[in-house]
């Protein structure tokens, strides 16, 4: 099993994900996200602008899925705010931390091997996916026990927050 940090930078993403409990990603990603393995772990990360409030909020890790279908190419594209997606695999979301909590990656960073250059960390987060070592892994895996629930249960808080704050809701905070 490898682990990665599965990067959401947009909310309504991220609800697609939990609802469909599958992962998306853009064409030029192809080559990239087809690596990903039966049983690979996914962190799921959400970055500052996930939530539309890049200064208020952090990019937090938020919870684990796990790849349970290979990465294949979509019959048809999916159109997620604006942006196309052509290729896929689905996920078993297992654990997600209450909703706009999470460990928080930047405190992390100086001991996480998967960025080498530390004042520029946040560049290796402009993709979907980011391999972390075994190291990485069992560091930020071991931060989020300590925070995560079953999904099951964070599904339903999580997709009405955000089918809340999209209808111009105050559930923001």
């Amino acid at each position: 099993m490898r682990s990665y940090l599965l990067v959401l930078g947009e909310r309504q993403a991220l609800a697609w994900v939990l609802r469909h409990q599958r992962m998306a990603f853009p064409a030029r990603r192809w080559t990239e996200a087809r690596r990903l393995e039966l049983g690979d772990e996914l962190l799921l990360y959400t970055t500052r602008s996930c939530w539309h409030n890049p200064n208020r909020d952090r990019g937090r890790v938020i919870g684990r899925a796990y790849v349970t279908s290979q990465v294949t190419l979509l019959d048809e594209p999916i159109e997620i705010a604006g942006r196309a997606f052509m290729s896929g695999c689905a996920l078993d979301v297992r654990t997600l931390t209450a909703y706009r909590t999470g460990v928080e990656l930047a405190p992390l960073v100086d001991c996480l091997a998967a960025f080498p250059k530390k004042e520029t960390w946040n560049i290796w987060l402009r993709r979907p996916l980011l391999k972390l070592s075994s190291a990485d892994a069992t560091l930020v895996r071991n931060r989020l026990a300590e925070e995560e629930f079953p999904a099951v249960e964070q599904v339903p808080i999580y997709l009405e927050n955000i089918r809340s704050v999209a209808a111009g809701g105050l559930t923001q905070s």
